[in-house]
């Protein structure tokens, strides 16, 4: 049986429902559970074949990676972001995410959507500064021993301030730092809106949107989401 929806956005589906109605967090996951036909939502979770897309994609990528994350607004591509953030720790790595969208009760609220809490500080580290780049980056995270997976949010305002390198420099230096250390680099990107009309059933880097010159084969995969699909690919 096929899922309506990533776990992740059932999750969310539910969490909204139990604010709306009222009702306690497990009737709500029941509930979301029984529309997509399992009797309660342990069956649906134990349930092998419907992994959480964040555990498919951390199987998939290797340390040293830098990985383009890809999908238009509402399909679910911060939430994932966070998600692998949050499974860091499971695979034995550190979770670092740094935003200039979201301020840090935005990113807590989403962890805890995900039902993930961040109060006790072993699930990320959560940096909001408006000094977001890759410099910031790299000095945040520091000398460490190359155990980080590290997203970002997101890809095209990087380069928002003029003060700050190029999208190029700086996705070069966070491929650099990635390979050097081991690290794990994930990448938010916007997709132009133009595919919403394209007829595709899922974006590919053709639709990134770039306002600023990016040679996109700097990344060692793409990932790119809509209405409930997912589609990793390493990129030629």
């Amino acid at each position: 049986m096929r899922l309506s929806a990533p776990i992740y956005k059932l999750k969310r589906q539910a969490k909204l429902l139990a604010r709306a109605e009222k009702i306690p967090l497990h009737t709500a996951l029941d509930r979301v559970a029984a529309s997509e036909g399992f009797e309660s939502w342990s069956l649906l979770a134990s349930n092998t074949s419907f992994r959480s897309p964040a555990d498919r994609i951390l199987a998939a990528i290797r340390p040293g990676e830098i990985v383009l994350l890809g999908a238009r607004p509402g399909q679910g591509k911060t939430l994932l972001g966070l998600e692998l953030v949050a499974r860091a720790q499971a695979v034995g790595r550190a979770g670092y995410f740094f935003t200039l969208d979201y301020t840090s009760v935005d990113v807590v609220r989403h962890f805890e959507d995900l039902g993930f809490k961040v109060s006790d500080g072993r699930h990320a580290m959560i940096d909001t500064s408006d000094a977001v780049c890759s410099d910031h980056i790299i000095r945040r995270v520091g000398p460490t021993d190359g155990s980080e997976i590290i997203v970002v949010d997101y890809l095209q305002i990087l380069d928002q301030k003029r003060t700050n390198p190029s999208l190029q420099d700086q996705v070069e230096d966070l491929k650099l730092y990635a390979k050097a250390k081991g690290a794990i680099v994930v990448a938010i990107s916007q997709i132009d809106r133009m595919f919403d009309a394209s007829g595709k059933a899922l974006p590919g880097l053709s639709d990134v949107r770039l306002p600023n010159p990016l040679d996109l084969s700097l990344f060692d995969k793409s990932c790119f989401l809509h209405g409930g699909e997912i589609n990793l690919h390493a990129v030629p």
